[in-house]
């Protein structure tokens, strides 16, 4: 008798052989290490976040026993220009840290489900020939000889599936890489692992039937966003040491704020996008909104160091690339030391359309105060521009101007229904015609134009605000399938402004706020959906505790190097704060 079952469920059961099959015996975590609940890939996609209760395992990597303590050391003891140096020095060999990384990145995965193509082989085959030709000729393989890094599923990797969590494309590897892959590989890093992704990459939540939902390691009913999910997962974890993702509508910076760690989204053209597996209509985002691509790693200076070495060289491996400078090595002198002026930075406490929840205002206030106390700094406040609230709009607009057939038919070949959250929210549409598309552009460079007056003080244009900083979202890190308001990153890919995510502290009991509701007017149906993560009756805010608190900073258009510099110095006042508060 022929089975019943959709064709995507033997084809996701044989990608998960697959990719457990990938994981060494030697590194399968002993079952006392794997917390009650975890439901399997299947299940996950519709339990909630209840069924999982609150689960930290972020010293399971320490504690189970499976990294030796050089491993430990490997993999927790150094940043990347420090890694990358003690093996250029021969202190280390290539081998021995893809080797740390790769388990460790095995036991986030059993933790987690972070993985979608554990690359472990080919990464120690590769860090072995890296070994030899130092050892030969007394030279790395390129700045970044040995550096283990991963990769979001939509990368092509020759002969390595991109099936971005959609079974219609499992078991079909790619016939050559993507540029950032080449880029990266003659840089000498090796990339070890790709990572999970929502499917129709449209979530913030990273959440598929191939390979099931992606969880937090913070606390297993939190969302470990998207769609650049298991790469915010395997950094904050530490099995590896940058990832890199793709960012249209927050997709990097949203999963840096859900783990507590830095994402880093450039503008345009700064960091090689093409060559990717998206599902969609093939030259879509060259007429509608581009996403762009950029690193997630465990710290401002990682992120300085990858991009130091790829901006400046990023216009000789792909087309959509162009010309780029970045200081080598950055500067020691802190930046508001060697200006003429103080570093001045507009804080921006709200986009119009969604009030923030009082922890994200109180935390903006923070770090403002903070910087009003940093010398060579000087803080302004800045009134949000009407234009604002209507980027938002615009911005889904963009992304939607195909009529979503692409992505939907390999969903439905296969027989797969959409993932709860998108149902009812993604589907068939009609594509907008040509005058359409341009009215909509139109509507885009007015923006473009009115929003330049966030940059200037009174009515001079000589003067700028050289940062600003914003919510990453307008709630904290919310539970599964319930973030809210994606204009606070999405609208800065419109505008193509340069953002990045910082961590600043956790949420902590004072930040509860017991029996006090938030009395200003709604302003909108955004407004409302966003205050129920709030309201008492609706949500216990007790969820929250210890979830990470993060900022966004921004800069103007092609700005990526100050968006550096400004990350720094916000960074450095709130470590400084933090150093402080241990004393």
């Amino acid at each position: 008798m022929a089975s019943t079952e959709p064709a995507y469920v033997a084809i996701a059961q044989r990608k998960q052989a697959e990719l457990a099959a990938a994981i060494p015996t030697q590194w399968k975590l002993p079952a006392q290490f794997i917390p009650a609940g975890m439901l399997t890939p299947a299940e996950s996609i519709t339990e909630g976040p209840k069924q999982y209760g609150r689960v930290n395992v972020m010293e399971i990597p320490r504690t189970c026993g499976l990294l030796t303590s050089k491993e430990l050391e490997i993999t927790e003891k150094y940043d990347i220009r420090a890694l990358v140096l003690a093996m250029t020095e021969g202190k280390l060999k290539a081998e021995d840290v893809v080797q740390g990384f790769c388990k460790r990145a095995a036991i986030a995965h059993q933790l987690t489900r972070c993985l979608t193509e554990p690359l472990f082989d080919r990464a120690l085959h590769r860090a072995r020939e890296l070994d030899n030709h130092l050892q030969r000729t007394g030279r790395p393989v390129g700045p970044l000889h040995g550096l283990p890094v991963s990769v979001k599923d939509t990368f092509n990797i020759k002969g390595v599936d991109s099936s971005i969590g959609l079974s219609a494309l499992a078991f079909k590897p790619a016939s050559a890489n993507s540029p950032l892959v080449d880029l990266l590989e003659s840089l000498g890093a090796i990339i070890i692992a790709k990572t999970n992704v929502p499917q129709t990459l449209a979530t913030l939540d990273s959440c598929n039937h191939l390979f099931g939902r992606t969880l937090n390691p913070l606390n297993r009913q939190w969302t470990a966003g998207g769609s650049t999910g298991g790469e915010g997962v395997l950094v904050a974890m530490r099995g590896t040491m940058v990832g890199f993702g793709t960012d249209i509508g927050g997709s990097i910076r949203v999963p840096a704020m859900c783990q507590g760690i830095y994402g880093f989204k450039p503008s345009n053209g700064r960091v090689p996008y093409g060559g990717q597996q998206s599902g969609q209509l093939s030259g879509k985002g060259r007429m509608a909104l581009q996403a762009v691509a950029g690193p997630l790693a465990r710290s401002v200076a990682d992120l300085g160091a990858v991009m130091a070495e790829i901006l400046p060289r990023a216009e000789l491996f792909d087309e959509d690339c162009i010309p780029g400078y970045w200081p080598t090595p950055a500067p020691s002198v802190p930046v508001m030391l060697a200006l003429p002026r103080n570093f001045t930075i507009g804080i921006l406490k709200t986009d119009g359309l969604v009030t923030p929840l009082p922890p994200v205002a109180r935390v903006i206030d923070e770090v403002a105060q903070l910087l009003r106390q940093t010398p060579g700094v000087e803080v302004v406040d800045i009134t949000t521009p009407p234009a604002m609230s209507k980027c938002q709009g615009v911005t889904g607009r963009l992304m939607g101007v195909d009529d979503g057939s692409t992505m939907m038919d390999l969903i439905e070949s296969m027989g797969e229904s959409l993932i709860p959250w998108l149902q009812g929210r993604y589907g068939r549409g009609k594509a907008l015609n040509v005058n359409q598309l341009a009215a909509l552009h139109t509507q885009r460079s007015q923006l473009e134009k009115e929003m330049l007056k966030m940059w200037t003080l009174g009515v001079s244009r000589e003067r700028r605000v050289d940062a600003i900083i914003c919510p990453v979202a307008p709630h904290p890190v919310p539970q599964m399938d319930r973030y809210n308001a994606v204009g606070y990153t999405s609208s800065f890919v419109l505008l193509d402004y340069p953002a990045g995510t910082l961590p600043v502290r956790r949420f902590v009991e004072s930040d509860l706020d017991i029996g006090q509701e938030m009395n200003s007017p709604e302003l909108g149906s955004w407004d409302k959906a966003n205050r129920k993560l709030w309201n008492e009756g609706t949500t216990d805010r007790r969820v929250y505790l210890d979830s990470p608190l993060s900022v966004q900073v921004v800069t103007p258009k092609q700005r990526d190097y100050e968006l550096f510099q400004a990350m720094e110095i916000i960074d450095r006042a709130v470590q400084g704060r933090a150093a402080t508060a241990k004393l």
